[in-house]
């Protein structure tokens, strides 16, 4: 990848960044003794670096430019909104004009039980209010025992005291001595690393009816919410089979649980509609959203509420007593009115169902055909690679599992494509406005990284015989 006159001092900026910030997910020695990238412009779906160095934004930011990078009409309308009212709360009986239009849309676009919002800064505030609020609703109805909520394991739900002990990652359990008590996991349904002998279908009803042995083992009356995001995102792109979330409608009906669809990373149009719940046909009572409600130009996140639930605070709660700081913000409500305007304007989600994420489907899953892949997934403009020692046998991974995938990532990054490193997979999630052109270039630049990747193996000996 050429690199650009060097417009930023690197060096320099590295430097201060190590003495400084403390970054997030970051082993902090190593990257202070790495230097930190520095990405200091963007545009459309091109990030580039403080060396001129140029990178298609394979992920989105992290899984939330729906409309791309630079869109001035986001920017104006942040900065026509703060020129008018910069800041004010929504507690104390006050709210403003951009938290009513919000609001008024979100209830629009979602699912019809929806009606009412419940605004927050990000996906993790958004599920520690879900937390809350499932508890709440089931003292409220008199049920107050039902305390439990379940999740899976490898399920992604924010980095909160309440969205860590939800997720299921065992590498944020160890630090804090979480989950806090109150929160259970089952299986994930990852057919590719679990499924064992079992077909697709087959395992995608086992691992539902773990949500049935659960709350049975638990005592349904113990029960009270089971969150799930449609698609796991951070988990590795987990796309379940189909025969999965049909299983999970009926066991949430049948000992009346509330259902909670994490939709931080599949909603706005991720995988063509413009909620994950309505792709696989679920009906939630809860909806965390984020990210693409604001396409990440300001921090913005909410809690869908459905009538089921917010009746039971209307006409039985009094005063909730949660709430932020900058819980429906005027500059962030103005910048995510603006991003729903261009995904609707230019039909963003439609063009992911029919155009954009067909097109890219296809050449994504050919890459399948590679020596080093033994599963090529995609749903919508989301996807995975899964990097194997020896094709065709599931049995077999990389050890230490992760070192393999950090390598490929690394190379990735050097070719000018940003990709994530999920265990030995290979994550992307583009922005929603990728052109024809510019996800054959996203598939060119991964199909070298392949093949960089598998020589470098090759050499160190690190693939089956």
């Amino acid at each position: 990848m050429p690199a650009h006159s060097n417009l930023y001092p690197t060096k320099d900026l590295q430097a201060r960044d190590a003495a400084h910030h403390i970054h997030p997910f970051t082993d902090t020695g190593a990257l202070s003794r790495e230097g930190s990238r520095i990405i200091t412009h963007a545009e459309g779906v091109w990030l580039t670096d403080s060396d001129g160095n140029r990178y298609l934004d394979g992920m989105a930011g992290l899984w939330c430019s729906q409309v791309g990078h630079g869109r001035k009409e986001i920017v104006e309308a942040v900065h026509a909104q703060m020129s008018e009212l910069d800041y004010y709360n929504t507690f104390f009986k006050t709210t403003h004009p951009p938290a009513i239009e919000l609001a008024e849309k979100l209830a629009e676009l979602t699912p019809p039980q929806f009606n009412r919002v419940f605004f927050v800064g990000s996906g993790s505030e958004a599920n520690d209010t879900v937390f809350r609020m499932v508890r709440t609703y089931w003292d409220l109805m008199g049920e107050g025992e039902r305390k439990v909520i379940i999740g899976r394991w490898n399920g992604y739900h924010g980095s909160t005291l309440a969205g860590t002990s939800l997720g299921g990652m065992k590498a944020m359990h160890s630090q804090g001595d979480l989950p806090v008590p109150g929160v259970h996991h089952i299986a994930q349904p990852y057919w590719f690393g679990e499924g064992g002998d079992m077909s697709p279908d087959e395992f995608g009803l086992w691992a539902a009816r773990e949500l049935e042995r659960a709350i049975e083992e638990i005592g349904p009356e113990k029960v009270g919410a089971f969150i799930a995001e449609p698609v796991q995102g951070a988990g590795g792109v987990i796309i379940p089979p189909d025969t999965y979330w049909p299983e999970i409608s009926r066991i949430v009906k049948k000992y009346n649980i509330l259902l909670v669809a994490d939709e931080v990373i599949c909603g706005f149009g991720r995988l063509g509609t413009w909620f994950g719940s309505e792709y696989y046909g679920i009906e939630p009572d809860l909806m965390p959203i984020a990210k693409g409600l604001s396409s990440g130009y300001l921090p913005i996140g909410g809690v869908m509420v459905s009538d089921r639930v917010a009746n039971a605070f209307i006409e039985r709660g009094g005063e909730f007593f949660h709430g932020y700081t900058y819980s429906g913000h005027p500059a962030c409500c103005a910048a995510a009115i603006a991003n729903l305007e261009i995904m609707q304007r230019e039909k963003l989600v439609e063009r992911v169902a029919s155009d954009i994420g067909p097109y890219l489907q296809a050449k994504w899953k050919a890459l399948a055909e590679h020596p080093l892949v033994g599963e090529a997934r995609m749903v919508g403009l989301v996807g995975a690679l899964e990097l194997v020692p020896a094709k065709g046998d599931r049995r077999k991974a990389f050890a230490p599992v992760g070192e393999v995938g950090t390598l490929c990532r690394d190379i990735s990054f050097n070719n000018g494509l940003v990709m994530r490193a999920v265990r030995d997979s290979m994550i992307i999630s583009p922005p929603l406005v990728l052109s024809h052109d510019e996800a054959d270039i996203l598939v060119e630049r991964t199909q070298k990284t392949l093949d960089d990747t598998y020589q470098a193996l090759k050499r160190d000996g690190r693939l089956a015989a």
